[in-house]
């Protein structure tokens, strides 16, 4: 009867861990499909994040560095990084609020499943910023996670 008991413990505490990290990672991340391919995709965040006065990186292909330094081959992984510089210099301006540039730039991912569709995934700015506070919900909860909605615009249905 004990070990009935603990097994069903155990389980339950397993189910448990693993909806809350499902719940978090729904809170943190949005995870959407792209009505395009991979590199249409990737075109239309690169255009609508400049069109918003965004600084957008060249794309970096995380499945080609990956399998350049060893690694194993993976389906194409598309990593944007984005950064508006008032946003950024509000953030990094106070000492107590420079820790947050472990989050910058904003990061988006596009990538391929196999279920042959694309995939575009983003951490969700308002949630993010709201779970800090201060100066970082300030700006990550407004002016950021708006403009991170309109870049992203596309991907509504």
């Amino acid at each position: 009867m004990r070990t009935l008991f603990t097994t069903g413990a155990v389980f339950a505490l397993a189910l448990s861990v693993t909806g809350c990290s499902s719940m978090m990672r729904s809170a943190m991340v949005d995870e959407r499909a792209s009505p395009y391919g991979l590199e249409e995709t990737v075109k239309t965040i690169t255009a609508q994040g400049r069109q918003k006065g965004w600084n957008v990186s060249e794309p970096k292909r995380l499945d080609q560095i990956i399998r350049k330094h060893g690694g194993p081959t993976v389906p194409p992984v598309v990593l944007l990084d984005l950064c508006e510089p008032h946003h950024a210099g509000k953030l990094l301006a106070n000492d107590e609020d420079r820790w947050v540039s472990v989050m910058m730039p904003c990061t988006i991912s596009v990538y391929e499943k196999s279920d042959g569709k694309v995939y575009v995934t983003n951490i969700k700015a308002a949630n993010v910023g709201s779970m800090m506070g201060g100066t970082v919900a300030e700006v990550m909860g407004g002016s950021v996670a708006e403009a991170q909605e309109e870049i992203l615009s596309f991907l509504r249905k």
